[in-house]
């Protein structure tokens, strides 16, 4: 379960920036998900109050947005919506697919007192 690491890294970063931002509380985080990324988002709302337990964040409200994944043809150069990191071009059938979106996680906004 790599997710609880995941989230001890979002508690870093949110460390560092209170200092560097000078903000004392987080009362809402909001992380983006891609589809392709491997990170179960039940597993972060299940891990997210223990590992934000003690922190600037204890307490706060964890919020999950999905990004879908897009990927690229190396063939064709078209950009399709992928479902797997597996799966062939929607377009001409090549194999070949580079991801361009949703193998991500980000934090893509912080409510903060």
């Amino acid at each position: 379960m790599h997710e609880l690491s995941l989230l001890e890294n979002v508690r870093e970063i949110l460390e560092s920036h209170a200092q560097s931002q000078n903000f004392a509380k987080v009362t809402r985080v909001t992380l983006e998900i891609g589809k392709l990324s491997c990170v179960e988002p039940e597993a972060l709302r299940f891990g997210f109050d223990v590992v934000m337990q003690g922190s600037l964040a204890e307490g706060a409200e964890l919020v999950i947005t999905e990004a879908s994944g897009i990927g690229l043809c190396r063939q064709c150069g078209r950009q399709s919506v992928i479902e797997t990191l597996y799966d062939p071009c929607a377009e001409c059938g090549c194999p070949y697919v580079d991801v361009v979106q949703g193998a991500e996680m980000k934090i893509k906004d912080l409510i903060v007192i």
